[in-house]
């Protein structure tokens, strides 16, 4: 008599691709998926992430890097379950930086990650962002509002690029039913943000821990929403999840408005810094509020965020006191020229952008 044994047959992994996975909200989406049990590729150039920020991970045996351009065709051979397209610089001075390059990563970007979304019958996630309503008109900003965007502008090549990704979504998933989701961004923070990039949390945070004085671009009265990068993951996970007739835009931020220099003064006491406040002229087309309508989220996705602006700076403050402690100078990551491909070494940095 012959004996056979079947063997039970486990059920696969799901692999979600992150493009741009290991930049500041990439990393911490790495990390939150597999803890999940997800299987995860990591997609990026390191023309603003870092490796740093995934190193944990590059032993992790669901985990695999990958140095790629997403403005260059895509071929992966795995199965892809879930694809998150978050690769673009996000902050004015990278992004002005190169802005024909993030012109056509938004664009190129998206249809190569569609794309692939199309070949391997994925489910596609689209990083937007609050710069989809320019310098807003309307207050707070609902998904509704079609924004106020300077076409011709320094910031347009990121305003006009999302907006063009956000395009290209609906259309493959009107014309190929290709499940797209379409998240916009609001202002996001939290440790492994770069020291250089220019953002308002960033720049307070570095310049009271190093005794020089805060930069406030304007008067210090036009208003921003702090959303702390845990709550900004969990949302993006949820959105991802809830179900195919759930496709965006969905705002995803934190509707708890503060004046620019509230943050200031808020970083100065929680440094216990005795920087002074330098006011210097607003940059062209910066916006004078920003505060998101979360309805959409609260309702379809049971999201709000959860960490106030007091421990996320904390925690953010700490996260820059590691890195700063014993520097004689800081160094961050440089940003070569994208037709020379990615960043290797490092560079000194003497002055902090907004």
């Amino acid at each position: 008599m012959t004996l056979q044994t079947r063997i039970p047959t486990l059920p696969r992994v799901p692999t979600v691709l992150i493009a741009g996975g290991a930049g500041f909200i990439g990393s911490h989406l790495c990390d939150s998926l597999l803890q999940r049990g997800n299987a995860v590729i990591c997609l990026d150039n390191l023309f603003t992430g870092s490796i740093d920020n995934i190193r944990p991970l590059l032993n992790h045996p669901n985990f695999r890097f990958i140095e790629h351009d997403v403005r260059e065709e895509i071929e992966i051979g795995a199965e892809i379950d879930r694809i998150y397209s978050l690769a673009c610089p996000a902050s004015p001075r990278h992004y002005q930086k190169d802005p024909v390059g993030t012109m056509k990563t938004c664009v190129l970007g998206t249809i190569n990650l569609l794309e692939l979304a199309c070949r391997k019958g994925a489910r596609v996630l689209q990083a937007s962002t609050s710069e989809v309503y320019g310098d807003p008109e309307v207050h707070p900003q609902p998904e509704s509002y079609l924004g106020n965007v300077n076409p011709i502008g320094p910031r347009a090549c990121y305003d006009e690029g999302k907006r063009a990704a956000e395009t290209l979504m609906f259309d493959y998933h009107r014309m190929y039913g290709t499940e797209i989701k379409v998240a916009r961004i609001f202002n996001t923070y939290g440790p492994r943000m770069l020291e250089n990039d220019g953002r308002v949390v960033s720049n307070f945070i570095v310049q009271a821990l190093r005794g020089k004085p805060i930069t406030i671009y304007g008067g210090g009265t036009q208003t921003r929403s702090f959303c702390f990068v845990d709550d900004l993951v969990r949302g993006l996970q949820l959105l991802m999840e809830s179900s195919a007739s759930v496709t965006g835009p969905c705002n995803l931020g934190n509707p708890h408005e503060v004046t620019i220099e509230a943050i200031a003064r808020e970083v100065l006491t929680y440094t216990e810094s005795a920087s002074p406040l330098r006011f210097e002229a607003l940059p062209k087309d910066d916006p004078k509020r920003r505060k998101p309508v979360i309805d959409t989220a609260a309702r379809l996705l049971g999201w709000r965020p959860r960490v106030a602006l007091q421990d996320g700076l904390q925690a953010t403050i700490a996260y820059f006191a590691l890195r700063i402690a014993g520097e004689s100078m800081p160094l961050v990551p440089a940003l070569a020229s994208r037709k020379k491909g990615p960043a290797r070494g490092l560079l000194k940095i003497a002055d902090q952008d907004q």
